[in-house]
């Protein structure tokens, strides 16, 4: 019989200020970056949960982390509603 994978049901939050987010574009969209490479200051999270960019009340970002290599620097995609300009930071 085969083992059944343990997963988790839920996933965490990743809140960082737009002032204080510094990015590297991977992907693009009309301008706006919608997957982006970062440095994960807090090794508590990792794939599976979600970075949010907030600008006061307004989400620059939110996707999901789906890589976090050695260094702690993290993939992350919001296709559809991402407001970071596509720059390197």
């Amino acid at each position: 019989m085969a083992e059944q994978q343990q997963a988790s049901l839920s996933s965490r939050t990743y809140v960082v200020g737009a002032g204080d987010f510094e990015f590297e574009t991977v992907q693009q969209n009309n301008g706006v970056a919608t997957m982006v490479r970062f440095k994960l200051n807090d090794t508590s999270y990792g794939p599976g949960d979600i970075l949010l960019v907030l600008d006061g009340a307004d989400i620059h970002f939110h996707g999901m982390i789906g890589v976090v290599d050695d260094d702690q620097m993290a993939l992350a995609s919001d296709p559809r509603g991402s407001l970071l300009p596509a720059t390197v930071q």
